[in-house]
């Protein structure tokens, strides 16, 4: 059941990336020096800041399954891979061209950050902690009867 929820995460991280990242970059490109002064550039701000708690949440919390960031790290190394062997077809992939957020797709794929986002969310899946159940701890200790007749 854990990993099925980490199947979840792993596609609304992916959306995240995606529409989050993705659209803030754009806007920060667009942004001309013209700053980030105003409610646009605190919304922008925000989407690229929320986007990046989220990954950070999904990386540290330890009950939380390695597919959540790990499929969306795998997708990312081989989007990657395949734009450094056949640029265009790794563009021609870009979903949605007609969203702000594809332009910042693209920006980060063509300069190697989603490589980058890549190997840094796959670090999960290395880590066999990650893969075991946790035990649920006993809210208080009670000793057993051998232990209370000394």
């Amino acid at each position: 059941m854990r990993h099925a929820m980490g199947f979840v995460l792993a596609l609304l991280l992916s959306a995240a990336i995606y529409l989050g990242g993705g659209w803030s970059v754009a806007r920060l490109i667009h942004a001309n020096g013209h700053g980030l002064i105003g409610m646009s550039g605190a919304l922008t701000l925000a989407a690229l800041g929320g986007t990046g708690l989220l990954i950070g949440i999904l990386l540290a919390a330890p009950p939380v399954s390695p597919i959540a960031t790990g499929l969306p790290g795998l997708a990312l190394l081989g989007w990657t891979g395949l734009m450094v062997v056949r640029t265009s077809e790794a563009l021609r992939l870009i979903p949605m061209h007609n969203l702000q957020a594809s332009a910042g797709i693209h920006t980060m794929l063509l300069s190697g950050v989603l490589g980058l986002l890549g190997a840094v969310l796959i670090v999960p899946l290395f880590v066999p902690s990650r893969w075991r159940r946790r035990e649920v701890a006993e809210d208080f200790y009670a000793p057993d009867e051998a232990e209370l007749v000394h």
